[in-house]
Formats: structure tokens, C-alpha cells, sequence
């Protein structure tokens, strides 16, 4: 199992972009994140809501690696954690090469990796050319640098500095897509 570590973590119970970053957020089994405004056992992104309300949550809770913040400052853009609202800033763990299903054990919660963050225009309202560098266009291919989605599998708190293990899943590996 690799190893990596909670640099924050964070919630809004609000559909907003940003979350608030807090001291620690509670995990509950099959619904995400106590008081996010995106937890439930069944679609909470207003955009999928929309289409089908009774199709599963895959998106229950939001993971990104504070590395792709040293990486956007690079090239201007300042990005703190939970600007691009994640439930959880992480580090050491590249969290983009993970397989669908692999676990994520984080304190006593445990998570399911569920496919990529598909970034949005609202990275473009939140800091105008940002959303060029989170969704890279190479021909017909879209790379998604926006972060991790997950299920919550089982509950627990998580506060930052927590120690995260990886979990890969069994079988083959499966590439992450977006959800």
C-alpha cells in the first residue's frame, strides 16, 4: 500500500464552488461528507439532479493533491486548498493514477475511488484561464487534473495530517474516467 497524508479538509452545506476549510470533517458510510451540500446516498450535483435525481451519488466525496496547486502557481494562478472545492487536500499520493475501486484508508473511513472530477465552467468563473490547465485538450482526448471522486464505504473522521493508505483494487487496474 502506498502512503500519503491530509493536508485539509473541508465542507460547505451549500452548493457553492469553494468549500470552508475546518478542523475536521466526519465521513458517514453510503452518503459522503456530514453537512456538504454534495453528500447523499443518490446524485447531489445540481447538474446531474437535473438529468436523473435517482442515479447513484458516485461524486460523495471531492479528493485533490495540493501538488497540482505548486503546479497551477507555475503559471500564475493561485489556488489554496479547498478553492476548488475538494473535501479533502491531500500530498503524496498521486491520486490521478489511482484505479477505479482502489481504497483510499484514511483514520477509520474508508473510501472508494469512483473516477475523475469532470472541471466545469465554474473554474473559469473562479479564475479566468484556469480551466485550460485542469482539463488539457490533446486531440480528441481530454485530461482531467481536477481531482478524485469517491464513495464513502465506511464512516469515520478525518482531520488533516491523518496518514492515507491506497488500497489497490483486485484485477486488473482500471484507468480512471470521469463521473
Amino acid at each position: 500500500m502506498s502512503q500519503g497524508r491530509v493536508v485539509a479538509v473541508h465542507r460547505s452545506g451549500h452548493h457553492g464552488f469553494s468549500k470552508d476549510s475546518c478542523e475536521a470533517i466526519e465521513i458517514v458510510a453510503g452518503h459522503g461528507v456530514r453537512g456538504d451540500a454534495h453528500a447523499g446516498e443518490t446524485v447531489q450535483h445540481l447538474s446531474r439532479v437535473k438529468v436523473d435525481p435517482s442515479q447513484p451519488n458516485l461524486r460523495q466525496v471531492h479528493l485533490i493533491d495540493c501538488e497540482l496547486f505548486s503546479t497551477l502557481a507555475e503559471v500564475g494562478f493561485v489556488v489554496r486548498p479547498g478553492d476548488l472545492g475538494e473535501n479533502i487536500s491531500t500530498s503524496g499520493i498521486d491520486l490521478l493514477a489511482l484505479g477505479r475501486g482502489d481504497r483510499l484508508h484514511i483514520g477509520e473511513a474508508l473510501l472508494t475511488v469512483t473516477g475523475l472530477r469532470n472541471p466545469c465552467a465554474q473554474i473559469e468563473a473562479f479564475q479566468p484561464g484556469l480551466l485550460e490547465h485542469l482539463a488539457i485538450r490533446r486531440g480528441d482526448e481530454i485530461i482531467r487534473k481536477a481531482g478524485i471522486m469517491a464513495i464513502a464505504e465506511r464512516g469515520g473522521t478525518i482531520r488533516p495530517g491523518d496518514a492515507i493508505a491506497v488500497e489497490t483494487a483486485p484485477g486488473p487496474h482500471i484507468g480512471l474516467d470521469r463521473v
